[in-house]
């Protein structure tokens, strides 16, 4: 249901605004992917009435375009090979202390490949969470770009994708606001432009954890639209109108976007689960 409220913000805010509202499948760690999440993912959207517009963008396709990214930021001296391990930079509060950047370590095997950052202060205004900021240096540290794995890190392809994209409007949960600051450096070292950031409260359970297949919660029953996005709706703080509870989905999704009113959801972090008696 968590996964179901991000896309349906996202898709009211596109589409209420004459947007174009666009797929990406960010399948970049095969090892813990099924081969039918994606379509079983697609499969959902499309029997709620979430349909997008153009080709599906599959990741798991870009790897010569991340790759590029990383040969234009190797020539400005920005990465560097990295052999530390999560422990240690766990016992430094989560911050990468810089133990390798000066080390000229060969890039092989086994090693990650993190971004050289300043110590310079990131400052954005997300429209739902208001103004952020993060000194990158002393919050996070130099940071991942390509796994010890050689798979390509989230950080890196999101940035490069919505550059690719075009995208100009990024709606998505608070969970990923703390990674926001680290994409805006990306773009500015590779010349992108930066959308603008929407992140909306997360839905949480009685513990005070988000929902996810983490915490056990529960796959949405795509046989039940109208009572999924009515649901949705609520979650969204929209109100939505009694009788659309068991309306059919598009006139659902049409009122939703004829009413959308993000600014409802302003300075939220989380929403409680409510699940239907």
């Amino acid at each position: 249901m968590g996964s179901l409220v991000a896309a349906l913000a996202s898709y009211l805010d596109a589409r209420s605004n004459n947007g174009t509202w666009l797929m990406r499948m960010e399948d970049l760690d095969p090892p813990r992917e099924s081969l039918e999440a994606a379509d079983q993912i697609l499969f959902a959207l499309d029997a709620l009435g979430l349909h997008w517009d153009g080709a599906v963008l599959y990741q798991s396709q870009r790897y010569a375009a991340y790759r590029e990214a990383i040969g234009t930021l190797r020539n400005r001296d920005m990465v560097f090979a990295c052999d530390c391990t999560r422990q240690q930079v766990m016992e430094n509060d989560g911050v990468y202390p810089g133990t390798c950047r000066h080390r000229q370590l060969e890039d092989e095997e086994g090693r990650a490949l993190r971004c050289r950052v300043a110590d310079s202060t990131i400052t954005f205004v997300d429209t739902i969470q208001g103004r952020q900021q993060q000194n990158l240096e002393q919050e996070v540290g130099d940071f991942v770009i390509r796994r010890k794995d050689a798979l390509f890190a989230y950080q890196l392809a999101v940035v490069v994708d919505d550059g690719f994209q075009q995208v100009n409007h990024v709606v998505r949960g608070i969970d990923l606001l703390d990674s926001t600051p680290r994409q805006i450096y990306l773009q500015q070292l590779l010349g992108l432009p930066r959308p603008v950031y929407s992140h909306i409260p997360v839905i949480v359970n009685a513990a005070g954890q988000k929902l996810s297949k983490q915490h056990f919660a529960a796959p949405i029953d795509a046989r039940k639209p109208s009572s999924l996005l009515f649901e949705a709706l609520c979650y969204l703080q929209q109100a939505p109108e009694q009788g659309l509870v068991d309306a059919d989905p598009a006139d659902i999704l049409a009122w939703g976007c004829a009413h959308w009113q993000p600014d409802r959801l302003l300075g939220l972090e989380s929403l409680q689960e409510s699940l239907p008696a």
